[in-house]
């Protein structure tokens, strides 16, 4: 059922509560708190722009980074306001929590067009616990909702379900933002009907990450390429050594049982005939997460199925590269999720440049749909300076692979639905 959306709506005089998500990379620099990339926030624009010119009072909750229910001054959301401020062009106000009195009053005294940005809901433990008083509370402040934060949708969280449930229940709209909108376009109706071949690229570390969508695909899909780590699991099913590369032993019977339906489906159902690897190192340093670095020593192409034992396999090999690039090439449908290997390496990076750039060339040549599915992937595409000639980059992450998995997302099932065209002609 298709959602409400933004340009349903009738906002004037109204207070909106607007779910963004502007959970935005930050460091600190000379005792601030600095943004170090915007992205998140521009992607919110159209959306705001659109309620401001209907006269909405705009009232945007957010969650940034983890602060486990506690107030934590490093991920306040006071330099988005400011930023935002920059972006819009106009004055966005603050209050420096998203309950009580002092919100309630700033949220009261809004005029049309006017903007307030809450303090990061994740402050408090009942965001994440959706706790139906603190719910309550925010939901108090406005008559309408919309979601814009996709990438949070996943989540049934206070500020992501359990407001929109206030809300409709007091017989208030909730809908989706512009760039939610686009993304049940891309990801949901696009790919239901998808135009054929429909081809998807499937890379990352896990295949018990991946096996629903890989499961769901399998439906759909003409054709499946598989890289990145994952493709050492099915080579184990396939009974070759996988030396020292990522596996999950326990996970050979879902990746045989996956290639079993792929042949019954009549999917062409590809992994790598060559790949990139190299002898990990330890090097007994740690990184800023606490995980131990390695180093790769003797990086080099490898065209037996079979990975030397004192190896391990990081990256597609250009065998790989030009057979994967040849099937996207006569692509009418992409659907891309997961790098091809170690791409945060650049001594591992080549395989899903390559991929980016056939992906990219596609479309822009011959029309292609591609949908980018967040993520890595993403990252990838805008590493490679290619995020203008794809069709579509998703900005969510675990939002993407659930939805795509064909699940619920509660942020999205709370929406209002479209009234059905069909009337009774009364």
């Amino acid at each position: 059922m298709a959602k409400l959306t933004v340009r349903d709506l009738n906002v004037r005089g109204k207070r909106v509560f607007v779910r963004v998500d502007y959970n935005v990379p930050l460091e600190e620099r000379d005792g601030q708190m600095v943004i170090t990339d915007d992205t998140r926030i521009r992607e919110t624009l159209p959306t705001l722009r659109l309620l401001v010119e209907q006269g909405g009072r705009l009232i945007l909750a957010s969650h940034l980074g983890r602060p486990k229910g506690k107030r934590e001054p490093s991920m306040s959301l006071r330099p988005v306001a400011a930023r935002l401020a920059d972006l819009l062009g106009r004055p966005v106000a603050f209050v420096d929590d998203c309950i009580g009195p002092k919100v309630e009053q700033t949220a009261a005294a809004l005029k049309d067009g006017d903007i307030l940005l809450l303090e990061n809901v994740r402050f408090y433990p009942e965001e994440e616990q959706n706790d139906p008083a603190f719910a309550e509370k925010l939901a108090a402040l406005a008559e309408v909702y919309v979601n814009d934060a996709f990438g949070s949708a996943h989540r049934a969280h206070a500020s992501t379900e359990g407001v929109a449930r206030v809300i409709a229940r007091r017989g208030g709209p909730c809908a989706a933002g512009l760039l939610m909108e686009r993304e049940l376009k891309f990801l949901g109706e696009e790919l239901e009907n998808p135009a054929r071949p429909f081809v998807v690229i499937l890379g990352g570390a896990k295949v018990s990450d991946k096996i629903k969508v890989i499961d769901r695909l399998l439906e759909k899909a003409d054709t499946l390429l598989i890289g990145g780590a994952m493709a050492y699991t099915f080579r184990l099913a396939q009974g070759y050594q996988t030396g020292k590369s990522l596996v999950e032993p326990d996970k050979v019977d879902v990746a045989r049982a996956a290639l079993d339906k792929a042949a019954a489906r009549k999917v062409q159902f590809l992994l790598p005939v060559d790949d990139v690897v190299a002898t990990p190192v330890e090097t007994g340093q740690v990184d800023k997460k606490g995980r131990p670095v390695i180093a790769y020593q003797n990086p080099r192409v490898n065209t037996d199925p079979n990975c030397p034992p004192d190896a391990a396999g990081l990256d597609i090999g250009p065998a790989t590269v030009k057979a994967y690039s040849d099937v996207i090439a006569r692509a009418r449908t992409i659907l891309w999720n997961g790098p091809m290997g170690l791409f945060e390496n650049p001594q591992f990076a080549a395989g899903t440049n390559a991929i980016a750039h056939a992906v990219a060339q596609a479309t822009q040549t011959r029309g292609a749909l591609s949908i980018i599915g967040g993520g890595d992937s993403v990252k990838a595409v805008n590493k490679a300076g290619l995020a203008s000639q794809v069709t579509f980059m998703s900005t969510g992450g675990g939002a993407s692979l659930e939805f795509l998995e064909g699940r619920e997302l509660p942020g999205v099932a709370a929406l209002s639905d479209k009234p059905s065209s069909g009337g009774s002609g009364s």
